[in-house]
């Protein structure tokens, strides 16, 4: 249809990303799956600081004071608006950790590869979706029965929930449209910090238009969450500006030094005064020499 340039890239790289991100849908599923909302929730809060933890010690990206204050404010408020029993078991457990080091993984070679092959989240999102939906596709029925002991081709799919299926699908292109997108223009712990501020909206949402129950707890979390999002999107304006302004300054200063007159006289004089000098030493090298 023409709303993007079809673009190849390195074959091995499509592979293992489209596959490492079915299996981190697959796992996050899992996890709500075997667990407790409140867990799932835990779990959910523990990608930014494992994302933080992953591109410091494997990218060497620098996160500054200011902005951990602002996520630790951010996970503040989402943990108190919406964690509320955790109920723990060895399997949910393992399930979540395998989740959280996926989901980090995935999101991270989201932005490193779009970056380094110039290619775009629409590119990408082609170029890998036939490997995430075929590592579903052979590994989530397999799942589904050891795990539950039921067969998802055994369920009567009535009309009414094969429409609900292809809403969800739909919606889900969307979702990870705008996921690639957000991840490649920005970076993986600005689109968590963009995930817990979808989750404040779903809890306030929820009890606006379904009079869903909300406490004061709910309240004072989001309010919170909110303080951290702002701070943390002021912060990251703050330093990008400071280098985009360091950028310009170093840029200026070499035209500077390559266009100033004075300075190529300097290095001319410099340059003739060593030609004179050696020319004059030579003949006393040569006659002592002799």
């Amino acid at each position: 249809m023409r709303f993007f340039e079809h673009k190849p890239f390195e074959q091995k790289a499509v592979m293992g990303f489209g596959i490492l991100n079915g299996i981190s849908i697959g796992l996050l599923n899992l996890s709500l799956g075997f667990n407790s909302v409140g867990f799932y929730q835990m779990t959910k809060l523990a990608i930014i600081p494992c994302t933080v933890l992953l591109e410091t010690i494997f990218l060497g990206k620098r996160f500054s004071k200011r902005i951990q204050f602002a996520l630790s404010i951010l996970l503040l408020g989402v943990g108190i608006a919406t964690v509320t029993d955790l109920q723990l078991n060895a399997l949910g457990s393992f399930l979540s950790f395998l989740a959280v080091i996926t989901t980090c993984v995935a999101q991270i070679m989201t932005n490193t590869i779009q970056k380094k092959y110039k290619v775009s989240s629409t590119q990408l999102l082609y170029q890998s979706c036939p490997y995430q939906a075929a590592t579903l596709l052979i590994a989530g029925p397999y799942l589904d029965k050891l795990l539950t002991n039921q067969n998802v081709f055994g369920f009567k799919y009535t009309t009414q929930v094969t429409v609900f299926i292809i809403l969800s699908c739909l919606i889900s292109i969307s979702v990870n449209f705008s996921t690639f997108l957000v991840i490649g223009k920005t970076s993986p712990v600005t689109y968590q910090v963009l995930g817990h501020l979808k989750t404040c909206l779903v809890l306030a949402f929820g009890y606006i238009l379904l009079r869903d129950p909300f406490s004061w707890r709910n309240i004072l979390g989001i309010l919170i969450a909110m303080i951290g999002m702002i701070l943390y999107s002021y912060y990251c304006t703050l330093e990008n500006q400071q280098k985009t302004v360091e950028a310009a300054s170093q840029s200026s200063q070499a035209r500077e030094d390559e266009s100033d007159p004075l300075m190529n006289v300097e290095n001319g004089s410099a340059v003739v005064s060593s030609n004179v000098g050696q020319r004059q030493m030579s003949p006393v090298w040569s006659k002592s020499k002799d």
